[in-house]
């Protein structure tokens, strides 16, 4: 279970750069290269001896095809434009700005972009080296030059908005706590809904790109090893027992 408390002011410290550059290596750097792995071996399992898979996945495909609309066109097209690149870099640009200038503290700031880069990383290796064709129905984008295992958006929009989702739990108001929340959650769902619906991914290319997303928002968040000391320890365990307030309702 991921610690909501991690980066709060008594627990992460400015680390020392020799730290950092470590913690980045061996906490974000290693395992994505080690899932890296793992997603290029699933791709090439679906592009080769699992190729079946695909056709069992054409009628969904074909299913979106068919609910098609005018207006389902023009939202999807706006919901996928929200996972390209130039989208997710420029909002992650911004968070970070905007949380290191509130906080003065640069490695919490730079979690977002810690996560989409190791989703970027992973994404990139493995749609280079996996040459998955796109699903055999009318594409309602052009088509980028990676292949269709795995989805990037999906990857992109999952990493980067879930690691803000999870940033946003330090609101103190409850009410905007929520509603922010459940809103950037939906974020990636609809990208992905909107991939499915314009013709430009497999159901496999999407859910492992989810996967892909979910995994390196987790090990950005994580990318600081951040030791407590025992007041802070104590600090959170009197907050267990509901007579301190912390984190997000500090």
């Amino acid at each position: 279970m991921l610690d909501l408390h991690r980066w709060d002011p008594d627990v992460a410290t400015r680390p020392e750069p020799r730290r950092a550059a470590r913690d980045l290596a061996v906490r974000v750097l290693l395992p994505a290269v080690v899932w890296g792995a793992v997603v290029v071996g699933l791709g090439m399992l679906l592009d080769g001896p699992l190729r079946w898979v695909a056709e069992r996945e054409d009628p969904v495909s074909r299913w979106f095809v068919e609910q098609r609309t005018a207006t389902l066109d023009a939202l999807s097209a706006f919901a996928s434009h929200v996972g390209n690149t130039q989208w997710i870099i420029a909002v992650c640009v911004l968070v970070v700005a905007a949380v290191w200038w509130r906080t003065r503290r640069w490695w919490y700031a730079v979690v977002p972009a810690v996560a989409l880069s190791a989703q970027v990383m992973v994404f990139l290796g493995s749609s280079a080296l996996v040459g998955r064709s796109r699903p055999d129905v009318e594409q309602l984008d052009e088509a980028p030059p990676t292949s269709s295992f795995p989805s990037g958006h999906s990857g992109a929009s999952t990493a980067l908005y879930v690691t803000l989702a999870l940033m946003a739990q330090r609101i103190r108001r409850t009410w905007l706590r929520v509603v922010l929340t459940v809103v950037l959650l939906l974020v990636p769902v609809l990208v992905m809904t909107s991939r499915l619906y314009r013709g430009m991914h497999h159901p496999s290319d999407v859910l492992v790109g989810c996967v892909n997303g979910l995994l390196c928002a987790v090990l950005g968040w994580g990318w600081l090893s951040t030791p407590r000391s025992k007041a802070a320890d104590d600090a959170h365990a009197v907050d267990a027992d509901g007579s301190t307030t912390t984190g997000a309702r500090r």
